[in-house]
């Protein structure tokens, strides 16, 4: 915006050269005309050039204004403009002609005079169509009664000064006559439509055309004619003479107005600005066609017609012009008068308005003196703070505050007495009518100096409910709504916390997760799991000292924040301490719903120390370490050491491998156990069991990599590959002898039963493979069944439709019960070696097994032991009624050549 104004302020570069080259060159023809230097001839040359380039120069800046970018009544105004200019230049032309060709002197009247005639009519024209203010039916008649009475003073003082003793001298001829007395007459005529409009022109926005520079120049034209003229009827005019400068001088302003840059917008409005110049012109033309009229009458003390016809003339439209001013004047008057009144009407109206909405408002209004006296008090109080209005105006406010709040309301009045309009919102407590306290949000404005006021305006609002809301929603942000204990947030904070300022003091977390909390939730349902955490959070509480803080982190998972003092020795040993007495709180059975339940929990703890020293890596050694205590069994604790770290870097980089080993081919390989027909010593089919060959630690055993597959979610990806590939290798085998029912068993995992779309895998497994779906056997063991049964009862119905069997690996090991047995579409039933192992062991115990096989039988369920390894537990679970056997005594798992090989050579097989 500055550089828009600064570049409309100052002319342009190219403009300001043209406007010093303009007064050079009209100073040098100025010191030609008047020293004749070269002679009469010389001067005429000279005169008649410098007047035809002039003209021209105009008439090109005028045409070529009219074509940039502007409204269409400006741009015929310039184009009208540069016309009368080229007819002015015609005119010259026709000049140059008679005195430099012919070599004679211009004749009057001449076809000169036909291209001077057109110039002032086209100007005038072209001026007339320039925009101007929009104006009332009054205004317009105002404007053109200003208009006549500038013409006709015009024209008086023009008659007086020149037309009036051209018109005594007389001339040759009529036409002469005519045209001697209309250049002058003309100029009066387009000189009066330039004040005019000057007068009128339309405010707001850029000047369609710099006036005054065109009026200058038609002023000098005034001169010049008016000389000419006179001259002319007196027979002694000579081009060359100065006067001709005067026509120079008029182009030389027009080509100058016509190059001006536009200027910045005016700022103010012309139909509100009463221009003093629009207001007076009129009676300054009047004036001086009345001094000059009276002087001509004084000094040759006779009346001419003309005279006083014109100024009766000018008579007539003052008293009409004054008489529509009284017009306007009284209508003006009533205007405002009805404004007035509006005005009025819509002040009291606000006033009432602005009196209900602070009567009524949920803010308190009070405006105080310096000094603390109520000066004035809103209703609302009685409604908020119970007072009567007159019972608070003109007491100190302090008598409603508490002590604390009287300071805080002073500092608040100190910090804005000095400041007019300067506010301050403070937070105070305000004393209730009955007694008790309200919280109150006050702003504080000082209107001292506004003398409708003088005082400290005080908006009071009672937030009572407000902050206890923000409180409330403060605690649940950073409390468990369940136990109501710290959440991970504020846990996580407390940590941060004790951190910064405990100094040579040790800061120790443990970290707890429950041990069998989701077979309870599982079991029970999701309410007995909450009422087992509320409990648990009452014990921990219990448990710990005063200024611990306890956590639930989610879930199971809670945490306990203390602090330590003592010898590093002394902490680890209160560490230690509060572990065992939070185990021994939770040895005690739970009360559920009438159900006795029992609940352990694993804790790993974690002190500050060189590998601690932020809140993240605390909590993250007390998670490994709690890890190491779940691994040693329930109900135990673990201290943090830097090897788990270690452990944790291993393991991340154990998952990494088996997520590329996924994408490459080579490394993950399938051994084949055979399973044996116990009574005919035949092979039935095989387990499928995945073995991962790492290329630099080398064999790495399931018992590794299948648990960190759980935890990583590899385990999906794994078991899909794990099932294709069984599949594709089961109807290899098969193709020899398609007759020969071979089954191919594989192990589903519970994250894979968490797949809603584990039963379009399989069958998308068997349509790729072309293996039937009833020599797929899917086996799963019994907590995997138990958790979520609803949903994995959906999950097995859905596989047997598709035909494939379903099995229970080491049953007999969990807590499957009879009903859920029944509900389950289950095939086989596979005892657990740890039952096998019994009947051949120092102290034969054949009973759970013997127990498994006959609940198969009951519930029509095939039997598969696991295990064995040596022939004394074959034959009696070959008596038993076992159906299916495989372990050690008939063959480890075998890679798949060698497992092909087993078909073909039956006897390969020890029975």
């Amino acid at each position: 915006m500055l550089a828009t104004l600064l570049r409309a302020a100052v002319p342009t570069r190219g403009y300001a050269v043209l406007c010093g080259a303009t007064a050079a060159v009209t100073a040098a023809l100025f010191a030609a005309l008047v020293t004749g230097a070269g002679g009469p001839v010389t001067a005429q040359n000279t005169s008649n050039v410098a007047l035809f380039a002039a003209a021209l120069a105009a008439a090109c800046g005028c045409l070529a204004k009219a074509l940039r970018p502007a409204a269409a009544r400006v741009r015929w105004a310039w184009a009208l403009t540069g016309l009368g200019s080229l007819s002015w230049a015609a005119g010259q032309l026709c000049c140059i002609w008679y005195e430099t060709v012919l070599g004679t002197g211009v004749p009057f009247p001449s076809l000169a005079d036909a291209g001077y005639f057109w110039m002032m009519p086209l100007t005038a024209a072209g001026l007339l169509l320039l925009p101007v203010r929009r104006q009332s039916v009054a205004q317009q008649v105002r404007s053109i009664l200003d208009g006549l009475m500038i013409a006709a003073s015009l024209l008086l003082m023009t008659w007086n000064l020149i037309l009036g003793p051209l018109a005594a001298q007389g001339a040759d001829s009529s036409l002469a006559l005519l045209i001697t007395l209309w250049y002058p007459g003309g100029d009066v005529v387009v000189l009066t439509v330039v004040l005019f409009i000057l007068a009128r022109l339309r405010g707001g926005g850029q000047r369609p055309m710099s006036l005054p520079l065109v009026g200058g120049g038609l002023a000098a034209f005034t001169v010049s004619d008016s000389g000419y003229a006179y001259l002319t009827l007196v027979d002694d005019y000579g081009s060359g003479a100065v006067l001709d400068l005067g026509w120079f001088v008029g182009f030389a302003l027009i080509l100058i107005a016509s190059r001006k840059p536009d200027g910045p917008p005016e700022a103010e409005d012309a139909d509100t600005l009463v221009r003093p110049l629009g207001v007076m012109l009129p009676y300054i033309a009047v004036l001086g066609a009345l001094g000059t009229s009276t002087f001509e009458v004084l000094r040759h003390a006779v009346h001419d017609p003309v005279v006083t016809m014109t100024r009766s003339a000018i008579i007539l439209l003052i008293v009409g012009r004054q008489l529509l001013t009284l017009l306007e004047n009284r209508n003006l008057t009533r205007d405002l008068e009805h404004r007035v009144e509006a005005r009025t009407a819509d002040l009291r109206a606000s006033e009432q308005r602005f009196q209900a909405l602070v009567q009524h408002s949920s803010d308190v209004v009070t405006v105080v003196s310096l000094d603390g006296v109520v000066t004035y008090q809103s209703e609302s109080i009685s409604r908020v703070f119970g007072y009567d209005r007159e019972h608070t105006t003109g007491r100190r406010l302090a008598e409603f505050l508490p002590d604390d709040a009287r300071v805080r309301l002073e500092e608040a009045f100190g910090a804005v007495a000095d400041t007019p309009y300067a506010s301050r919102v403070v937070e105070i407590p305000m004393r209730h009518a009955d007694g008790h306290h309200r919280l109150a949000e006050v702003t504080v404005t000082n209107l001292l100096g506004d003398r409708n006021v003088r005082g400290l305006v005080l908006n009071s609002r009672d937030i009572s409910e407000r902050k206890e809301l923000e409180d409330q929603l403060v605690h649940e942000a950073f409390h468990d709504g369940l136990t109501k204990l710290a959440n991970r947030a504020l846990f996580k904070d407390r940590v941060e916390m004790a951190l910064r300022r405990r100094g040579d003091a040790d800061v120790a977390v443990l970290f707890l997760d429950l041990d069998g909390f989701k077979e309870v939730n599982d079991s029970l349902g999701h309410a007995a799991g909450d009422q087992l955490l509320v409990q648990v959070a009452d014990r921990l509480a219990a448990a710990v000292r005063p200024g611990d803080t306890v956590a639930r982190f989610g879930g199971d998972e809670f945490a306990v924040l203390i602090d330590l003092t003592g010898t590093a020795q002394d902490a680890a040993g209160d560490a230690d301490d509060l572990a065992t007495r939070i185990i021994d709180a939770l040895d005690h059975q739970f009360d559920i719903d009438n159900t006795e339940i029992h609940v352990q929990a694993s804790i790993g703890i974690a002190v500050t120390g060189p590998d601690a020293a932020d809140a993240d890596q605390l909590l993250r050694n007390a998670d490994l370490a709690m890890y190491r205590a779940k691994a040693a069994g329930e109900g135990t604790f673990a201290r943090y050491d830097p090897a788990m770290h270690s452990g944790l870097v291993d393991r991340l980089q154990l998952a990494a491998d088996l997520r590329r080993a996924l994408e490459t081919t080579g490394e993950l390989v399938l051994h084949y156990q055979p399973t044996i027909e116990l009574r005919s010593g035949t092979v039935t089919g095989f387990e499928a069991l995945v073995r991962w060959r790492h290329p630099t630690r080398g064999e790495i055993s399931p018992a590794d990599f299948i648990p960190l597959a759980e935890s990583t979610g590899l385990i999906r990806p794994l078991g899909q590959w794990v099932l294709a590939e069984a599949s594709r290798q089961c109807v290899e085998w098969s193709r020899p002898a398609p007759d020969r029912p071979l089954t191919m068993a594989v192990n589903v995992s519970g994250r894979q039963f968490d797949q809603t779309d584990l039963p379009a895998i399989v069958a998308g497994v068997l349509a790729d493979t072309g293996l039937p779906a009833e020599r797929l056997c899917l086996e799963m063991t019994e907590s995997v069944l138990m958790n979520d049964t609803e949903e994995n009862l959906a999950v097995l119905l859905s596989l047997k439709q598709i035909g494939v069997k379903l099995a229970i690996d080491d049953f007999g090991t969990g807590y499957s019960s009879l009903a859920y047995l029944r509900r389950f579409p289950v095939d086989t039933l596979k005892i657990d070696r740890s039952f096998v192992e019994r009947i051949g062991g120092a102290t034969p115990d054949a009973a759970l097994a013997r127990t498994i096989v006959q609940l198969g039988q009951s519930l029509g369920m095939a039997t598969v032991a696991e295990g064995i390894e040596q022939y004394a537990q074959f034959l009696a679970l070959r008596r038993m009624g076992c159906d299916v056997g495989q372990g050690y005594y008939f063959s480890r798992p075998l890679p798949a050549r060698e497992a092909g090989a087993l078909l073909r050579d039956p006897a390969a097989v020890a029975v």
